[in-house]
């Protein structure tokens, strides 16, 4: 006896949100293992072997395996504007990817849970665009939470927490940005066509930038290969994965709902937290578990005061 439809589509669901968890935490956890402790210290080299990747398959994905019609950039304004976009998102990422050198994965994302301060914040210095009182007021929890979980952090780095904070509020700013910028219905693009044009400038972007700052990334890089044999193959996976969070989060939006998204998105945080302690041992306090515990409780407030009083 065949399953029913809705069951499928339930077995559907549930197998593209299992996809994007491991997809999500994977390159996350690779990126730390990579640039922490498999002595593969550069992260901006890391991020642009992402945009690369995101670039190609990106294309592969639109042009070839049409899992999205093709939007086409139709002025010099609207490339502008992604270029704009692909700046700031690529201050993110390395700023991200800088932070795991020196924090933990579990504090990294008890930082990371702090965006929705952030995206507020600057919605409002931009576009004066106020929300309710009380939805400020959840904010509270997602700030205090932090400070209690940085007090109560071993493994703590200012120059890693500054990182971090920095590519977090770099992240809001992007999603204000676009917002803003590709506002108009004529310059709408969905987040695959988003990223297939800003994944290219994103590269353009960071290879100077790797050029200058990290002068002897491919001699070590190929001195690490003859050591590791295993170093291409993990940063290929690595790339392939970024790619891969991407598309996953495009689809399980399109397949259920932003809300389900920012719910589930929340829980996988959780669930990255306890997965990195457990793989990387790195110790944790009950000040630490109760900040971000009260990071996450502040920012699932946040989602659904905003919901309720839009």
């Amino acid at each position: 006896m065949s399953s029913s439809p809705p069951k499928k589509q339930a077995v559907f669901i549930v197998s593209l949100v299992v996809l994007w968890y491991s997809s999500n935490i994977g390159v996350l956890l690779l990126n730390k293992f990579l640039l922490s402790n498999y002595g593969f210290r550069f992260p901006i080299f890391l991020t642009m072997c992402h945009m690369s990747a995101c670039a190609i398959l990106s294309y592969i994905s639109i042009a070839f395996l049409k899992i999205v019609p093709l939007q086409n950039v139709k002025s010099r304004s609207q490339f502008a504007k992604i270029a704009t976009l692909s700046t700031v998102f690529c201050a993110s990422v390395v700023g991200g990817n800088i932070s795991l050198r020196y924090l933990p994965v579990s504090f990294n994302q008890a930082v990371g849970a702090t965006t929705p301060f952030f995206t507020a914040l600057f919605a409002y210095l931009v576009t004066l665009k106020r929300e309710a009182w009380i939805t400020y007021g959840t904010l509270v929890p997602v700030v205090t939470g932090v400070v209690i979980a940085s007090e109560g952090e071993p493994g703590f780095h200012l120059y890693g927490f500054i990182m971090c904070i920095s590519a977090t509020a770099a992240r809001a700013f992007k999603s204000v940005l676009q917002s803003i910028l590709l506002s108009s219905e004529g310059e709408k693009l969905n987040s695959m066509n988003l990223l297939l044009y800003m994944s290219p400038v994103a590269v353009l972007i960071l290879m100077p930038v790797a050029i200058i700052m990290e002068p002897n990334v491919m001699e070590v890089t190929l001195s690490l290969a003859k050591e590791h044999r295993y170093l291409w193959v993990l940063l290929l996976l690595n790339s392939t994965l970024a790619y891969s969070a991407n598309l996953l989060n495009f689809l399980v939006t399109k397949y259920t709902s932003a809300l389900t998204l920012q719910v589930l998105g929340n829980a996988k945080g959780a669930v990255a937290v306890v997965i990195s302690i457990l793989l990387f041992r790195n110790p944790v306090t009950f000040i630490g578990i109760a900040g971000y515990s009260l990071t996450v409780i502040g920012v699932a407030a946040y989602g659904e005061t905003k919901r309720r009083y839009r």
